[in-house]
Order: structure tokens, then C-alpha cells, then sequence
């Protein structure tokens, strides 16, 4: 427990996959990877992680066909209205970070109900990825540093970071990825700079409390360096 990732983040892949194997059309899997989501929330509840970030939905999402879109779009009103109370019950406290214009007003309203709700928990931070992408990101970054006119001197790494959605969070320790692809996708790429990656053929709405602990114990069984040596590593033990 003293070695327990303070941020982890998860890519949620392979709902599709899941669905076309059980013979039913991609929102079946999405429907069904609810139960995978609060196993996720439980097991860092229970080791407890201080943030979990959830790649709910990319920018590059809205360009699946309409019909899923809408779907997904449902069904997160649908999965924020039933877990508020599994929130509240884990102390858990909601953010979300993304494009929140581009959501549906009435999906934005659900969550802006949950977050304001579960502000009073003092527990794990869960965070939904929701219409983001790590290069809007930046690039939003940099817009609002040309409106405050910033000259290139006062501009360092630190400044950059103030800019970012994730500005009040650490950096992940460990990503997870599930469904079997080896690659992050457009997500926390400033952020995941020194993070440890976890890859598992999974697909996510299999994905249950011991597979959440399974990838912590191997993030456990690793030296985390940040350039330096593993004599230095060592040495600072």
C-alpha cells in the first residue's frame, strides 16, 4: 500500500469488439462496460488511489455514426444519474475535463448536477475524460497564453501546465489500456510524459476489480527513474 499509484488513468477500449461477439450492434458493449467502470471506481476507492481519469469519449468520437454518438451521449446521462449515489456512498468526488460545449446541454446538466454534488467528498478524485483530446488541449493552452500575451521569457514548462485542464491534478503514475491495442490515442500526452504503461487483451466491459489490481501490483514491480540512474534510484532509498 505504500507503493499504490497516486494517478491512474484508463483507456476504456474494446466495448465494440465485446458487443459484435455477443452478436449485438457497438452500444450493447457500451451499456454493458457501466459495470466495468464501477469495479474501476471501487478498486481505486479501495487501494486508495487519489485520481482516476476515464477516456469516456475522445474528440475524435463525433465523427462515429450518428446513431452511437447519440447513444453514448444517453447513456452517460443514464450512467451519471445511477452511480451518483455509488459516488456518494465512496466519497468519491466527480470532475470532468474535455470540450464541454460540444456536449448536449441536458447531458451537460446531469453532469453538472453530479459534480456539484459529490464536491463535499473528500475521497478519490474520478475524472471524465469527455470530448477531449490531448492536442485540443494544448492548443487551447496556447490560445489562451496568446489572448494573456505572454512573452516567450516568462514561458516555461510550469507555465504551460497552468494552462491545462488538468492543471489541478498530479500527472498519471499508470495508465491501463485495455482491448489489446499498444498505443495512448490522443490522451494526457503532455501528462503522461513519465507515466507507466499497463496493456491487457481485455476487452473493457470484462474488466473487473482484480484485473484494476493485476496492473497496480505490475506498476509495483517496477523502477520508476525520471532520467536519473538506477544506482542514483537506489541510492536515494
Amino acid at each position: 500500500m505504500s507503493r499504490v499509484p497516486q494517478h491512474v488513468a484508463i483507456i476504456m477500449d474494446g466495448n465494440g469488439r465485446w458487443a459484435m461477439k455477443q452478436k449485438h450492434e457497438r452500444l450493447f458493449g457500451h451499456n454493458n462496460a457501466i459495470e466495468a467502470v464501477r469495479a474501476a471506481v471501487e478498486a481505486a476507492v479501495d487501494l486508495k488511489v487519489g485520481y482516476l481519469t476515464l477516456y469516456t469519449f475522445s474528440t475524435e468520437n463525433w465523427n462515429r455514426p450518428k446513431e452511437e454518438v447519440d447513444g453514448l451521449m444517453e447513456l452517460l446521462i443514464k450512467a451519471v444519474h445511477n452511480e451518483t449515489k455509488t459516488l456518494m456512498d465512496n466519497n468519491v468526488r466527480l470532475h470532468a475535463i474535455g470540450d464541454m460545449q460540444r456536449i448536449p446541454e441536458r447531458s451537460r446538466k446531469v453532469l453538472a448536477d453530479c459534480i456539484e454534488k459529490t464536491s463535499v467528498n473528500t475521497g478519490t478524485t474520478l475524472v471524465l475524460a469527455l470530448s477531449y483530446s490531448s492536442r485540443w488541449e494544448i492548443a487551447e493552452a496556447l490560445k489562451q497564453i496568446c489572448r494573456e500575451k505572454l512573452t516567450p521569457e516568462v514561458i516555461d514548462e510550469d507555465t504551460l501546465r497552468k494552462y491545462l485542464t488538468t492543471r489541478d491534478y498530479p500527472d498519471p503514475d499508470l495508465l491501463i489500456r485495455t482491448g489489446g491495442e499498444l498505443r495512448v490515442s490522443n490522451f494526457l500526452l503532455w501528462q503522461m510524459a513519465y507515466s507507466e504503461f499497463y496493456f491487457t487483451d481485455l476487452l473493457w466491459p470484462d474488466f473487473r476489480h482484480e484485473d484494476f489490481y493485476r496492473a497496480v501490483l505490475d506498476y509495483q514491480g517496477r523502477q520508476r527513474r525520471f532520467g536519473k540512474t538506477e544506482a542514483q534510484v537506489e541510492e536515494k532509498k
